[in-house]
């Protein structure tokens, strides 16, 4: 199976067996949420993992914010439900008032507490948000929402900071996801959570774990089994894809569109070039 790729047509889709999304935060205002929707009309699955935090529940009590192309991006995942794609739903801790319904249906979108998802190659996944092995998140939910507020406000300084390097002619950069890569604490601690899911997928019988949380994707071995995080669609745009074949990809949806960008400049190129004799 050839690696994931933007067909040159924009009317044709990436196909792929499964999608894996988490914390894409509908109804905060650091939500990419134009570029999600582009990147759901350029992806197909036959399913689709919610893998938590689509939603942003703790944002919303605080203030209202729910424009338009946050509600297009619900609308595009119903179509896709309407169209054939089985769509699960894994609530994280920001949509945590999901898990008052674990295992009913919604328009057709199952609610589950977690997943054992198997691939076409005969591999098990346990597919999980991940706050569950947050000790923060768990024994100390204050701190984890004063910790969102000064993230919360790291995403507004991050916007405005790109504004001006997309009027510069400069590519989109996460401040966030850099200061975060850079302290020695967030650091130990994206290891010892991708340890904890590790272990639990092990405990499972699985070998291997999808899952979110942390913003930061992740497609590596430990220990013999997969860890794979999905990332995140405030600051990386990046989700995870099944082929065909089993394979997991992860996708930064930026790449694919400088891919894009480079191509159709190239070909611009070619067509306006002088045709060249054929000897």
């Amino acid at each position: 199976m050839p690696e994931a790729r933007l067909a040159e047509d924009p009317e044709t889709t990436i196909r792929v067996r499964t999608l894996f999304l988490s914390d894409t935060h509908l109804g905060t205002k650091g939500c990419q949420a134009s570029l999600l929707l582009d990147f759901l009309r350029d992806v197909d699955a036959d399913a689709i993992y919610l893998v938590g935090d689509i939603v942003d529940g703790w944002q919303l009590k605080s203030g209202w914010y729910w424009p338009q192309v946050h509600n297009d991006v619900v609308q595009k995942i119903l179509r896709k439900v309407r169209k054939g794609a089985h769509v699960v739903y894994v609530p994280g801790n920001h949509d945590e008032f999901l898990r008052d319904y674990i295992g009913t249906t919604f328009g057709g979108i199952e609610i589950a507490e977690s997943r054992m998802h198997v691939a076409a190659d005969g591999k098990r996944y346990l597919v999980i948000h991940g706050d569950q092995f947050d000790m923060v998140v768990r024994h100390s939910k204050w701190l984890a929402h004063l910790g969102d507020g000064a993230y919360t406000a790291a995403l507004t300084v991050n916007t405005l900071l790109n504004l001006v390097r997309r009027r510069l002619g400069l590519s989109y950069w996460s401040l966030s996801a850099w200061a975060k890569l850079k302290v020695k604490n967030a650091v130990n601690f994206i290891g010892k959570f991708e340890e904890f899911l590790a272990d639990e997928a092990r405990r499972q019988g699985a070998d291997g774990v999808i899952c979110g949380h942390i913003h930061h994707a992740a497609n590596r071995d430990i220990d013999g089994l997969a860890y794979i995080n999905t990332g995140d669609w405030v600051e990386s745009c990046t989700a995870v894809v099944e082929h065909y074949d089993g394979r997991m990809e992860v996708l930064h949806y930026p790449s694919l569109l400088r891919a894009r960008a480079a191509a159709e400049t190239e070909m611009a190129g070619y067509a306006e070039s002088p045709s060249r004799a054929v000897a």
